[in-house]
C-alpha cells in the first residue's frame, strides 16, 4: 500500500486526462480513473477529496483574511464618557490608539460630529449617553461605515467648542461651552470655597523614581492628604481630592473632576525630576505656551509623552490650545492663575528656606501641561523640589520635610483665598513669571 504522498505524486503524473489541474486549487477526479501502478481507485479517491477540501479551505482564508486583518488593524472605540458643571461639559472618546479625525457642525437639529477613521465600534460599549445638562442632549456612537466611527453631540445651546487628541493615553477630548456669564476676577481670590487638590500619577503609574527607588506617586499623596487636613480645619473650604489613594487616574479626568464639582481652585502636586543630577529647587507652573527647552522638557515628562512628541503635539494643536487659551473665561482665570502660582511658590519657597539651607527658587513659569487643560478655575501645578537630586530625594522622604512642604502649600491657598496683599511681600520672595537663574 502507497501512503498519500505517492498519491498526490501520481495524481499530478497523470497530467491531464480525467484528471486535470486547471490551477493549483482545481483538481476534478473522474470515476472512470482506472487503477493503475499499484494504486486502489478508493486511495485516489480520498486523496482528492482531502485535497479538493484544503484548497476549499485555503481559498476561504484567503479571501477573507483581508477582512480579518483589516478588523483586527482598525482602532476599536472604547468607551463614551462625560462630566458636566456650570456653562462646560467636557466628552472624553477613549480609544485603543490615537486616532485621525473630522469635525463638521449641522443643524435641523444642531449637533457636532466626529468622524473617527480607520476604526470599529467596540461590542462592549454603551452608544448612548444621556447628558441634558442645558448644553448638550446626548452623546451617540456608531459604525458609520466599514472604517468609520462617527460620534455625534447633540446639542441644546453651546457658545463654541474644542477638541483635542492626547496622544499618549489615546483620548479624543471634546469641551463643549454654554453661554454662561463670565466672572468678575475682583472677586475670585473671596469667592473661593471649593478646592481641589490633585496628587499626579498613581497606581501603575509611579511618576519619577528616585535613585533610592523613592516614588513620587507616594510623595505628593502623602502631601495632598497633609494639604486636606490642614486647610479642613477653615470650615469655609470644602476640600476634594482627584485621588485619596494609590489609583491611577488620567489626565483628563482629573480636571473634569474639578469642573464637575465646581471648585474654584484646581492645584496639582507632583516632584520634579531631571536627567541632571544636580538638578534641585522648587517651581510652579501655570498653563501657556512657552519656547523654555526645560519648562517643555518638565511637561512633556508630566505628560507622559517624549520630548519629541511633545513638541510635535505643541504644533499639531497649536490651534486648538490657541481657542483654549484666548477664551474669555480662559483669560480672565490667567491673571488669577498667576496670582495663585506666586502665593504657593512664594509659600513653598519662604517655609522651606526658614527651616533648610539654599532652597531654590525657580520661579513661576509657562508649560501645556495636559491636566490643567480646560480647567473652568485658576489652576496651577507646583514641583515640591527633585526627587532625581539625591539630596532633595532624602529631604522628600522625611516626614518633617513633607509637613513642611503640605503646611506651605496650605498656607499659598489659605492667603490667596483671603485676598490679603500681604502675601505680596513675603519673604521678598513675591515673584513675576519667570526663573531664578
Amino acid at each position: 500500500m502507497r501512503n498519500l504522498s505517492d498519491v498526490h505524486a501520481y495524481i499530478e503524473e497523470l497530467g491531464g486526462g480525467n484528471y486535470q489541474a486547471r490551477n493549483p486549487c482545481d483538481y476534478r477526479c473522474s470515476g472512470s480513473m482506472r487503477e493503475d501502478a499499484g494504486y486502489r481507485m478508493q486511495d485516489i479517491h480520498a486523496s482528492c477529496i482531502l485535497h479538493h477540501t484544503s484548497c476549499i479551505l485555503l481559498f476561504f482564508l484567503i479571501i477573507l483574511s483581508p477582512v480579518i486583518s483589516s478588523s483586527e488593524d482598525r482602532i476599536e472605540v472604547l468607551d463614551l464618557k462625560h462630566w458636566t458643571s456650570k456653562g462646560y461639559t467636557r466628552v472624553v472618546v477613549d480609544l485603543s490608539a490615537p486616532v485621525e479625525f473630522s469635525k463638521n457642525r449641522i443643524a435641523n437639529p444642531d449637533r457636532l460630529y466626529f468622524d473617527l477613521k480607520n476604526s470599529r465600534i467596540s461590542k462592549e460599549i454603551k452608544t448612548t449617553l444621556p447628558v441634558g445638562d442645558g448644553i448638550l442632549k446626548t452623546v451617540r456612537a456608531g459604525q458609520f461605515n466599514q472604517d468609520t466611527v462617527r460620534v455625534v453631540l447633540d446639542l441644546e445651546e453651546i457658545k463654541e467648542f474644542k477638541v483635542f487628541v492626547l496622544e499618549d493615553t489615546a483620548k479624543l477630548v471634546i469641551d463643549v461651552y454654554g453661554h454662561e456669564k463670565a466672572a468678575n476676577t475682583h472677586d475670585l481670590a473671596y469667592a473661593v470655597k471649593t478646592i481641589v487638590l490633585d496628587p499626579g500619577h498613581g497606581g501603575h503609574d509611579p511618576g519619577a523614581v528616585g535613585p533610592n527607588g523613592l516614588y513620587e506617586k507616594d510623595i505628593v499623596l502623602d502631601v495632598a492628604l497633609k494639604v486636606r487636613t490642614i486647610l479642613s480645619k477653615n470650615k469655609k473650604f470644602k476640600i476634594l481630592l482627584t485621588r485619596d489613594k494609590d489609583v491611577f487616574i488620567p489626565l483628563v479626568e482629573r480636571t473634569a473632576f474639578a469642573n464637575s464639582k465646581n471648585a474654584d481652585l484646581f492645584i496639582s502636586i507632583h516632584v520634579n525630576a531631571s536627567p541632571k543630577k544636580t538638578a534641585r529647587g522648587i517651581e510652579t507652573y501655570l498653563l501657556n505656551w512657552t519656547n523654555d527647552e526645560e519648562s517643555i522638557r518638565v511637561a512633556a515628562r508630566e505628560n507622559a509623552i517624549s520630548l519629541k512628541k511633545m513638541k510635535e503635539q505643541m504644533k499639531k494643536y497649536k490651534s486648538d490650545v490657541d481657542m483654549m487659551l484666548s477664551d474669555l473665561r480662559r483669560d480672565l482665570k490667567r491673571d488669577e492663575s498667576i496670582k495663585l502660582a506666586n502665593y504657593v511658590q512664594g509659600s513653598i519657597v519662604s517655609t522651606l528656606g526658614e527651616n533648610y539651607n539654599d532652597i531654590k527658587n525657580l520661579g513661576v513659569k509657562n508649560a501645556l501641561f495636559y491636566v490643567l487643560f480646560g480647567a473652568r478655575m485658576p489652576s496651577v501645578l507646583a514641583e515640591v523640589s527633585f526627587i532625581s537630586n539625591p539630596a532633595e530625594e532624602n529631604l522628600l522622604s522625611k516626614e518633617s520635610y513633607r509637613e513642611y512642604i503640605a503646611q506651605a502649600i496650605a498656607d499659598g491657598i489659605d492667603t490667596y483665598a483671603s485676598g490679603a496683599p500681604q502675601m505680596q511681600k513675603m519673604a521678598g520672595r513675591h515673584i513675576s513669571v519667570g526663573a531664578e537663574k
